[in-house]
């Protein structure tokens, strides 16, 4: 089997910022694998928070060779960007070689759509109320928070889509003082979720802390083995294929995660419709769908995802799976 890795730049409809910094364009890496008959891909998003980076992620998937299975595959690389794109690629080499789709391969129920969430860069209050305002008609909002100024922030995005069901992002902008002053006013703005409100080394405040509005786990959750440190902290987890490692085990991590008492959001970094794609299936049923990465840029892949009022639906098999 032959494993080659390209870098693909997807530009964005307009600067994107959260709390860490802002970017004009999606950097990617593509993963193909071919057996000689049939072609599989799978894509990540290497991501500077874990310290990864397109050159050393690429070097990750280059010292592999010859017949990787998704069993082998979980003991060569740790979880992650790398091991995400093989993983994926190698769910549709294998849908590719069955002559069926991957939701068979994995004894999942056939998928529809989900409804997603749409995020709003980080900016002023003004220049977000007017974000709210042009997409005032999506069912569901994400804001981008995370700095000592969010309550006007807040108020202005709930002004701008009264009607919008919204969640919040604080990617670890917060310290515990800031998240217990702004909970009371997240349940008057009618916020449903807020997605890790404090560093993910230092959410040790949240153990016992009233939550109000549900706490999701994003940067304190990557794969199965970060559950158990969760308990009594956060009420949902965000499950990421670029930090769980692919498919495979973000399926196992949602089947425990709901077994433990968790709810859960499928969410993604910034990439393209391929990226999407095997999350889509993940996202079956989950209590927040945050898909949107294809609806930020300025071009996708050929045959990209479907996004209409039903929300992102599951690929066509000419994209993956």
């Amino acid at each position: 089997m032959e494993i080659s890795v390209t870098r693909d730049v997807f530009k964005l409809a307009q600067v994107f910022t959260i709390s860490r910094g802002s970017r004009t364009d999606a950097k990617v890496l593509t993963v193909t694998l071919r057996d000689g008959v049939h072609v599989g891909r799978g894509e990540c998003v290497p991501y500077a928070r874990y310290d990864e980076t397109l050159e050393n992620v690429a070097a990750q998937i280059e010292t592999l060779s010859g017949e990787i299975t998704r069993a082998s595959l979980y003991d060569l690389l740790p979880a992650g960007a790398a091991r995400n794109a093989i993983d994926c690629a190698r769910w549709d080499l294998e849908a590719k070689r069955a002559g069926k789709r991957v939701w068979e391969i994995a004894g999942l129920p056939v998928p529809g759509p989900e409804i997603t969430a749409y995020t709003l860069s980080l900016d002023t209050p003004e220049k977000m109320r007017e974000q709210a305002v042009k997409h005032a008609h999506r069912p569901l909002l994400k804001i981008k928070l995370g700095t000592p100024d969010d309550m006007a922030r807040l108020e202005a995005v709930r002004a701008g889509a009264p009607a919008a069901k919204i969640i919040v992002d604080a990617n670890e902008g917060w310290t515990a003082d800031v998240y217990a002053d702004l909970a009371p006013h997240l349940l008057r703005l009618g916020v449903a979720l807020v997605e890790q409100p404090l560093p993910a080394g230092d959410d040790e405040a949240l153990r016992g802390m009233e939550r109000p509005v549900p706490v999701c786990a994003d940067e304190s959750c990557h794969d199965r083995r970060s559950l158990a440190a969760l308990k009594g902290k956060y009420d949902v987890i965000n499950i990421k294929l670029d930090k769980t490692g692919g498919l495979t085990e973000a399926l196992e991590l949602k089947k425990d995660a709901l077994s433990g008492g968790y709810k859960v959001m499928v969410g993604c970094m910034v990439g393209s419709s391929l990226a999407m794609a095997p999350a889509t299936l993940v996202a079956q049923g989950a209590m927040v769908t945050d898909l949107d990465g294809p609806l930020l840029l300025a071009e996708d892949r050929e045959t990209p995802l479907t996004f209409d009022e039903a929300g992102v639906h599951p690929p066509a098999p000419e994209l993956w799976g």
